[in-house]
C-alpha cells in the first residue's frame, strides 16, 4: 500500500501542497477553518510529514532522545533503566511525544550523535545519564543550545536543568541500620567508579565509617553484571577478616553475591547479611528476600520528562531534587552470629 502523500492531502482537501504545509507546520498562510480540514484528512489517510520536511520547515520533531553509553547486554539486565525508560514513556505519550534510544559506545559517539539529531531536526531535546565529574557532554549540549535535562547530579550539569536523587542520605541509613544490627565489618560492592553517582555513594560509605569507626570497612568495583559482582563477592568472602555485611549498588549484583555465599557455605543472613541498591519484583523472589533500597523509578522517569518538556517549551526549570531511596529490611539481614 503507497504512503500517503502531502499531493494526497491537497488533493483531497482542494488546496495546494503550499497551504497543506503551511496547515501542518503551524504556519500563517491559511485560515483557522483550513487548517483543522487539512489535519483532520491527514489523519484520516494516515499521512505525517518526514524529519526531512520538519528540519526544512523549522516544525518541531515532537520526539526526544536519550543516547546510553552502557553495554547493550547490561541494558537487558539492569530493570532500572527499564523502570526508568517506562516512567519516561509514559510521560512523553501522554503528551504524543515519542522517545528515540541509542546505544552509544563512548562519550564521542554519543555528543556526534547528539550533534546529528540536532542538526536533522528529529529530537527537540535529550536526557543525559551516567553523569561523571566535568562531564564533556555538558558543555557539547550548552555549546549547541540543544534543550536537555541530567538525570543525575547534584552539580556538575553546568546550565542544564537536572533532577536527582539523594544517594548520600540513603547510603547514611543503610549502614547506619547495618551497625544498629550489630555488624562491624561492613563492606560495599560499587558499580562503575567513573560515574558521579558512584563516586556519591563511595565518599559517603567512607565518611559513614570512618564517623562510626568502622575501621575493616571496604569498597570493591564492579561493572553492575552478575558475573563481576560475583567475583567480587568471592573476594572479599575469601579474606581472612571477611565481612559480615555487603551493600551491592544494583540488585543483580546483590542476587549474584548471594548465590555466591550460598556456593560457599555461608548461611544469609546468619554468616552473611545482604542490601541491595534499586528495590525490583527479583528482590522478593530470590530466597531469602533481599533488604533493598527503594523508589518509585518510573516516577522519576516520568519527572525527568515532564523538566525536559518544560525546557523545550522555553519554561524555567531549575533542578528537581526527587524522593530519596528508603530502606526496606526483609530476610537478608539480621545481627551477625558470634564467630
Amino acid at each position: 500500500m503507497k504512503r500517503p502523500t502531502i499531493a494526497d492531502v491537497a488533493r483531497r482537501a482542494g488546496v495546494s501542497k503550499g497551504a497543506v504545509s503551511y496547515a501542518l507546520n503551524g504556519q500563517p498562510g491559511v485560515s483557522e477553518a483550513t487548517r483543522q480540514r487539512i489535519l483532520a484528512i491527514a489523519a484520516e489517510i494516515g499521512f505525517s510529514p518526514s524529519s526531512a520536511a520538519r528540519a526544512l520547515s523549522g516544525a518541531t520533531a515532537k520526539a526526544v532522545g536519550l543516547a546510553l553509553c552502557r553495554p547493550a547486554r547490561i541494558l537487558g539486565i539492569e530493570p532500572f533503566f527499564m523502570e526508568l525508560i517506562s516512567g519516561v514513556e509514559a510521560e512523553l505519550s501522554a503528551r504524543s511525544y515519542a522517545l528515540t534510544l541509542q546505544v552509544v559506545a563512548d562519550h564521542d559517539a554519543e555528543i556526534a550523535v547528539y550533534r546529528r539529531w540536532w542538526a536533522e531536526r528529529r529530537v527537540d531535546g535529550v536526557f543525559v545519564c551516567d553523569l561523571r565529574t566535568d562531564d564533556r557532554r555538558v558543555a557539547a549540549l550548552e555549546e549547541l543550545q540543544l534543550p536537555a535535562v541530567v538525570i543525575g547530579g547534584p552539580g556538575h550539569t553546568g546550565s542544564l536543568a537536572s533532577v536527582w536523587s539523594d544517594d548520600a542520605a540513603a547510603l547514611v541509613e543503610t549502614v547506619e541500620y547495618l551497625v544498629a544490627l550489630g555488624h562491624r565489618r561492613i563492606a560495599r560492592v560499587g558499580g562503575l567508579p567513573s560515574l558521579l553517582h558512584t563516586e556519591i555513594r563511595t565518599d559517603a560509605f567512607t565518611e559513614v565509617c570512618r564517623r562510626l569507626g568502622l575501621d575493616d570497612a571496604t569498597t570493591v568495583w564492579s561493572d553492575y553484571t552478575g558475573e563481576e559482582g560475583a567475583r567480587a563477592t568471592r573476594r572479599l568472602l575469601s579474606s581472612a577478616n571477611r565481612p559480615t555485611a555487603v551493600i551491592y549498588d544494583n540488585d543483580v549484583m546483590a542476587i549474584a553475591g548471594l548465590s555466591v555465599a550460598q556456593e560457599m557455605g555461608l548461611a544469609v543472613p546468619g554468616d552473611l547479611s545482604i542490601v541491595a541498591w534499586d528495590d525490583s519484583p527479583l528482590c522478593q523472589l530470590v530466597h531469602p528476600p533481599l533488604t533493598a533500597l527503594g523508589r518509585d523509578i518510573p516516577a522519576y522517569g516520568a519527572h525527568a520528562a515532564r523538566q525536559l518538556l518544560a525546557v523545550i517549551a522555553g519554561e524555567p526549570v531549575i533542578g528537581l531534587q526527587d524522593e530519596t531511596a528508603h530502606l526496606t529490611p526483609r530476610g537478608s539481614t539480621a545481627p551477625p552470629r558470634a564467630r
